[in-house]
Protein backbone atom coordinates (compact mmCIF):
# COMPACT_ATOMS: atom_id res chain seq x y z
CA UNK A 1 0.00 0.00 0.00
CA UNK A 2 1.31 2.93 -0.58
CA UNK A 3 2.31 6.37 1.46
CA UNK A 4 -0.98 8.11 -0.13
CA UNK A 5 -3.22 5.11 0.30
CA UNK A 6 -2.63 4.69 3.39
CA UNK A 7 -2.31 8.32 4.73
CA UNK A 8 -6.28 8.55 2.85
CA UNK A 9 -7.40 5.36 4.88
CA UNK A 10 -6.23 7.22 7.69
CA UNK A 11 -7.68 10.77 7.59
CA UNK A 12 -10.78 8.89 6.41
CA UNK A 13 -10.76 6.96 9.51
CA UNK A 14 -9.55 9.74 11.86
CA UNK A 15 -12.51 12.02 9.94
CA UNK A 16 -15.41 8.98 11.14
CA UNK A 17 -14.19 8.93 14.49
CA UNK A 18 -14.63 13.22 14.64
CA UNK A 19 -18.04 12.76 13.07
CA UNK A 20 -19.35 10.33 15.24
CA UNK A 21 -17.71 10.98 18.49
CA UNK A 22 -19.89 14.06 19.64
CA UNK A 23 -23.33 11.67 19.53
CA UNK A 24 -21.62 8.79 21.22
CA UNK A 25 -20.85 11.28 24.45
CA UNK A 26 -24.19 12.98 24.09
CA UNK A 27 -26.69 12.40 27.27
CA UNK A 28 -29.96 11.26 26.93
CA UNK A 29 -32.74 12.79 28.25
CA UNK A 30 -32.35 11.97 31.78
CA UNK A 31 -29.25 13.83 31.76
CA UNK A 32 -26.82 10.49 33.21
CA UNK A 33 -25.49 7.77 31.26
CA UNK A 34 -26.42 4.06 32.62
CA UNK A 35 -23.08 1.73 33.72
CA UNK A 36 -23.57 -0.42 30.59
CA UNK A 37 -22.78 2.61 28.23
CA UNK A 38 -19.56 2.63 30.54
CA UNK A 39 -18.71 -0.94 29.92
CA UNK A 40 -19.69 -0.65 26.30
CA UNK A 41 -17.21 2.41 25.90
CA UNK A 42 -14.60 0.57 27.81
CA UNK A 43 -14.47 -2.46 26.04
CA UNK A 44 -14.26 -0.85 22.40
CA UNK A 45 -11.69 1.47 24.02
CA UNK A 46 -9.91 -2.07 25.02
CA UNK A 47 -10.58 -3.59 21.32
CA UNK A 48 -9.45 -0.54 19.08
CA UNK A 49 -6.11 -0.06 21.90
CA UNK A 50 -4.92 -3.52 20.86
CA UNK A 51 -5.84 -3.46 17.30
CA UNK A 52 -4.07 -0.34 16.40
CA UNK A 53 -1.00 -2.08 18.18
CA UNK A 54 -1.44 -5.51 16.64
CA UNK A 55 -1.83 -3.65 13.10
CA UNK A 56 1.41 -1.40 13.93
CA UNK A 57 3.41 -3.70 15.47
CA UNK A 58 2.86 -6.49 12.27
CA UNK A 59 3.42 -3.30 10.19
CA UNK A 60 6.46 -2.80 11.40
CA UNK A 61 7.95 -5.98 11.86
CA UNK A 62 7.11 -6.95 8.77
CA UNK A 63 9.26 -3.54 6.95
CA UNK A 64 11.71 -4.49 9.71
CA UNK A 65 12.30 -8.12 8.62
CA UNK A 66 11.70 -6.95 4.64
CA UNK A 67 14.45 -4.30 4.72
CA UNK A 68 16.66 -7.17 6.65
CA UNK A 69 17.01 -10.13 4.20
CA UNK A 70 16.60 -6.91 1.16
CA UNK A 71 20.30 -5.89 2.77
CA UNK A 72 21.49 -9.67 3.21
CA UNK A 73 20.22 -10.15 -0.45
CA UNK A 74 22.53 -7.56 -1.44
CA UNK A 75 25.16 -8.18 0.63
CA UNK A 76 25.54 -11.78 1.76
CA UNK A 77 28.71 -11.41 4.31
CA UNK A 78 26.52 -8.93 5.97
CA UNK A 79 24.18 -11.31 7.48
CA UNK A 80 25.84 -11.80 11.04
CA UNK A 81 25.96 -8.10 11.62
CA UNK A 82 22.26 -7.38 10.53
CA UNK A 83 21.11 -10.43 12.52
CA UNK A 84 21.59 -9.29 15.73
CA UNK A 85 20.24 -5.99 15.74
CA UNK A 86 17.03 -7.21 13.37
CA UNK A 87 16.22 -9.25 16.74
CA UNK A 88 16.86 -6.39 19.11
CA UNK A 89 14.40 -4.58 16.92
CA UNK A 90 11.77 -6.99 16.33
CA UNK A 91 11.91 -7.65 20.12
CA UNK A 92 11.16 -3.84 20.86
CA UNK A 93 8.21 -3.41 18.45
CA UNK A 94 6.56 -6.30 19.95
CA UNK A 95 7.43 -5.17 23.65
CA UNK A 96 5.09 -2.35 22.56
CA UNK A 97 2.51 -4.56 21.28
CA UNK A 98 2.38 -6.35 24.55
CA UNK A 99 2.48 -2.82 26.51
CA UNK A 100 -0.76 -2.39 24.79
CA UNK A 101 -2.05 -5.30 25.63
CA UNK A 102 -1.57 -4.80 29.31
CA UNK A 103 -2.99 -1.62 29.26
CA UNK A 104 -6.24 -2.89 26.91
CA UNK A 105 -6.39 -5.72 29.84
CA UNK A 106 -6.36 -3.15 32.71
CA UNK A 107 -9.07 -0.85 30.88
CA UNK A 108 -11.14 -4.02 30.58
CA UNK A 109 -10.24 -4.69 34.26
CA UNK A 110 -11.65 -2.06 35.42
CA UNK A 111 -14.90 -2.73 33.42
Amino acid sequence: MSRKKMFAAMATVVAAVLTYAPSAFAQDEAGASNEWDQKKWGLLAAGICIAIAAFGGALGQGRAAASALDGIARNPAASGKLFVPMILGLALIESLVIYALVISLQIVGKV
